[in-house]
């Protein structure tokens, strides 16, 4: 049986390997956190961003940062489960796979799609760096 005195080192080594290792799903739901946000290769990315289609709003994707990114699928729009109101706001999320390491902008425009003169009503510009 081992000493305790080398149970104390071997325990500290082993839980700070295991704080070393990165998230495998890293979320994200505002630009505060994109200051770049890090990211490393093989990560998940969910962006998350408040939507409502019902005024003909819509996210358009205008960089994919599809030099460190690829896509997991279409965006997906769910309302909250408890809002039966006609109109009410939800959500749309991305779901990305970091494939590469070096820095980009996964950019983003909230906009009616047939006013394209008009400014858009928000802007999503998030810096990121993977590695």
């Amino acid at each position: 049986m081992p000493s305790p005195r080398l149970l104390l080192p071997l325990s500290l080594l082993l839980l700070a390997g295991c704080a070393s290792q990165p998230k495998s799903v890293v979320s994200l739901e505002n630009e505060r956190d994109c200051k770049p946000l890090a990211l490393h290769q093989g990560q998940e990315l969910v962006l998350m961003l408040p939507s409502n289609p019902t005024t003909g709003f819509r996210w358009e994707m205008r960089n994919a940062a599809s030099n460190l990114l690829r896509s997991l699928g279409p965006e997906v729009y769910a309302n909250p489960e408890n809002s039966d109101l006609v109109g009410g706001a939800g959500q749309s999320t991305w779901r990305f796979r970091v494939i590469a390491s070096g820095e980009a902008h996964l950019q983003l425009v909230y906009r009616r799609p047939w006013e394209a003169e008009a400014a858009p009503e928000q802007t999503f510009d998030c810096a990121l760096k993977a590695r």
